[in-house]
């Protein structure tokens, strides 16, 4: 009996201190909430916006199958690199088509002073609505995106390329005077200043950037990226993009093929790699795309040379295939339909588009 009583009081006590430690708890976040703001800290649930990544396509199918999430997250920070002429450049132009295609304001920061703007309208992208700056040093880009973030007006920010935003001590020099780090320093700075109001306008920054060697190394790759390491712990998504072949037509090269590999994601597992065709004048080859994932998924039957789509042969070689959908988009839209259902990615493109929409694609 005596024992029974004990036990009684000590789950009393248990209640006790549980109710304590529950009022405590709502009186310290009741306290952050006023001294920080609303929303300052919640319960990571179901209605936390924190929950859903929001994603935009990066306009290649494999590439959004490979993320994972369908696309970029938004909100994030975003590192794509490789060599000279790899495909940086036109792959970033068509994210920000698509961002624009949702309605999203975005900006491009030119700090290398190469845009071609005749070739972002070839690729979908809608210049009288692109917000474009050339800054002179690395401190005014980067104080740029900084006010772009922080305005919660802008979805998308490219910053072209890491390599060129010097900083305004090496400008003001002269010329073979060192500036040890100075770079760096500066990334590092912008990185710990942008991450919070990236996050709280959910607005997606793209730092485009080129590869470097280091000298002496024996063992490993000595391929290195510019600007300090910031830049590789801060960015969600890390793209490694290399041209690993021509694409011609008779004599005539009018393409390159491309490999891109995922190599860091935070949001899905990493370590994918995709190869599609970026075909000049037009960017990546859609129709390209939905042959291979075609005949990955089994959408598109492939028997010797011949590809064909349900009872219909649509052409004798990867190029016939190619042709064939460029002038039959009802055929294309519902490949496409069948690649995302079986890849759990989103389809909504039921009604036929025109000729002209994948043929630019």
């Amino acid at each position: 009996m005596a024992t029974a009583t004990l036990l009684d009081l000590n789950g009393k006590r248990d209640m006790d201190k549980s109710g304590d430690k529950s009022k405590a708890l709502e009186s310290a976040l009741a306290q952050i909430e006023r001294q920080f703001g609303k929303g300052s800290i919640m319960r990571l649930g179901a209605d936390s916006p924190a929950m859903d990544i929001e994603a935009t396509s990066t306009g290649s199918i494999g590439l959004d199958i490979a993320l994972g999430i369908g696309g970029l997250p938004k909100g994030r920070i975003i590192e794509i690199y490789g060599p000279e002429s790899s495909g940086k450049t036109t792959l970033t132009l068509h994210v920000v088509a698509e961002e624009q295609k949702k309605g999203g304001v975005c900006a491009f920061v030119d700090a290398e002073h190469a845009l071609d703007p005749q070739y972002a309208k070839k690729l979908g992208v809608d210049l009288d609505e692109l917000l474009i700056s050339q800054p002179d040093t690395g401190e005014q880009a980067l104080e740029i995106v900084d006010t772009l973030v922080r305005s919660g007006a802008v979805s998308l920010v490219v910053v072209d390329s890491v390599a060129a935003l010097t900083p305004k001590s090496e400008i003001e020099g002269d010329m073979g005077d060192m500036q040890m780090g100075a770079q760096a320093r500066l990334m590092s700075q912008a990185m710990r200043k942008l991450t919070a109001s990236i996050g709280r306008s959910n607005c997606m920054v793209i730092f485009i950037n080129q590869i470097r060697m280091k000298i002496g190394v024996m063992f490993g790759s000595p391929e290195t990226t510019t600007g300090g390491n910031a830049l590789k712990f801060y960015a969600s998504v890390r793209l490694d993009i290399r041209r690993i072949g021509a694409i011609k037509d008779r004599d005539e090269v009018v393409g390159n093929a491309t490999r891109v590999k995922v190599v860091k994601n935070k949001v899905a597992p990493p370590f994918k790699q995709v190869e599609f065709d970026i075909m000049y004048g037009e960017g990546i080859s859609k129709v390209g795309e939905l042959v291979d994932l075609g005949v990955k998924v089994g959408v598109v039957e492939k028997s010797g040379s011949w590809y064909s789509y349900g009872d219909e042969r649509i052409g004798q070689g990867r190029d016939n295939a190619k042709q064939y959908l460029k002038s039959n988009p009802s055929v294309a839209n519902a490949i496409e339909d069948k690649i995302r259902a079986a890849n759990g990615l989103d389809f909504h493109m039921a009604e036929a588009a025109s000729g002209d929409d994948l043929v630019d694609m």
